[in-house]
């Protein structure tokens, strides 16, 4: 697949009309795609899809690097990593000799230290001073800690970095990103502005103001408004505030800036996003938000995968004619094995029928959208071998 072939999102169907195969080796074998974004609502599993795509695309012979936002840590349990954090860390026991994948692949991990990253943006920008004033100043502890946002902000400051640094490098040639678990769909995409905003408004202007020449300041009607803040606030906070905006004021062009940049690289054809569903009302019509605000800010999609499919039961009986049977077989013999069997059948398959309905409005809805759908495994995903199934699947492997 290459990336001018992938869809920009366009408006509604009317018609009802299958969905077209999402080819996810395709997508990972095209070099010119460089970040794969996986987004979807908490609980869909985003994280092994993620990890999954990226041990995967290593296999296949790319040089790849995942970001999980996922505070679960089970990426790092799967990979075989003693710790997950900042830093990327490579992952040992990668094939590549298997039919079909190619040598020279390579797979490193890492999970968003969201303080971490906020320090090394200020330890970057700013001079040693500045930046002590700034990484001891208790506000700016409590802001890059759990301001609302934040985690969302950092988590695209980190892929600018990732980036950037391979582009500088050469040190990978595709970056899967795992996107925070936010309830509202695409916080991520929203934080660098919320937090820039937040950053630059009227509020913390105010607060700057004294640092931008007293003469203009020693008004009465800004003494008023700071003796109603110590009374809000405390003294103690409201200097505390004064002292790191203050100090911030020098880094609020770069945050705007690399936010933007940022924003353009998420929008660039060498991006593909993700959707990641499960086959339940609420995730599709969570999923179908993602698509049609991917397609309003021009974000390449490149589909959806809908994932932990009930598996097709075997057999040609249908949902009907197997309780039926199910129903003759406990009139003669109340405690049945195979009228248990049956029923179980007719469960499954009823299951099956009405995602298979739930996957056809979504495709009704947004034809041009590809899809791939990997079906549920027995268990949980705890190390390579269950993460290289996934990704079996994911190429369409039979489940």
């Amino acid at each position: 697949m290459s990336t001018t072939s992938r869809p920009r999102v366009g408006p509604l169907a009317t018609s009802p009309g299958p969905a077209p195969a999402l080819d996810v080796d395709a997508l990972l074998d095209d070099r010119t795609t460089g970040i794969i974004v996986c987004c979807g609502s908490g609980g869909v599993g985003k994280t092994t899809t993620s990890a999954a795509l990226a041990l995967r695309a290593a296999e296949r012979g790319r040089k790849v690097v995942v970001l999980t936002i996922d505070p679960a840590r089970r990426l790092a349990q799967s990979m075989g990593i003693e710790r997950l954090d900042n830093v990327p860390r490579p992952v040992a026991g990668l094939r590549a000799n298997i039919k079909g994948n190619r040598r020279g692949g390579s797979l490193d991990a890492m999970m968003l230290d969201m303080k971490r990253t906020f320090d090394e943006v200020v330890e970057s920008q700013a001079t040693p001073e500045k930046a002590r004033q700034i990484l001891e100043n208790p506000f700016y502890i409590a802001l890059s800690s759990s301001f609302a946002g934040t985690q969302e902000y950092m988590a695209m400051e980190k892929l600018g970095q990732i980036h950037a640094d391979a582009q500088a490098q050469g040190t990978y040639d595709l970056i899967v990103v795992d996107t925070p678990p936010s309830r509202s769909a695409l916080d991520f995409l929203d934080a660098p502005e919320r937090l820039s905003s937040f950053l630059d408004g009227r509020f913390i202007r105010l607060l700057l103001t004294p640092a931008r020449g007293p003469a203009r300041l020693m008004t009465a009607g800004l003494g008023v408004v700071t003796n109603a803040l110590n009374k809000i606030l405390g003294t103690q906070v409201l200097s505390d505030m004064q002292t790191f905006v203050s100090a911030f004021d020098t880094l609020f062009g770069g945050f705007r800036q690399r936010a933007q940049k940022t924003f353009e690289l998420l929008q660039a054809d060498k991006t593909a996003f993700l959707v990641v569903a499960a086959p339940e009302p609420d995730a599709l019509r969570e999923a179908a938000y993602f698509v049609e605000r991917l397609g309003e800010d021009d974000m390449p999609l490149a589909g959806l995968i809908v994932n932990r499919a009930g598996p097709v039961p075997a057999g040609t009986l249908s949902a009907d004619e197997a309780m039926a049977a199910s129903a003759r077989l406990r009139k003669r013999e109340p405690t049945s094995l195979t009228a248990g069997l049956l029923r179980l059948h007719a469960d499954q398959t009823r299951v099956v029928e009405r995602e298979a309905l739930l996957r056809s409005r979504f495709a009704a809805a947004h034809p041009q959208v590809p899809t791939a759908v990997v079906p549920a495994l027995p268990g949980d995903v705890h190390d390579l071998a269950g993460l290289r199934r996934v990704g079996q699947l994911l190429g369409g492997a039979e489940g």
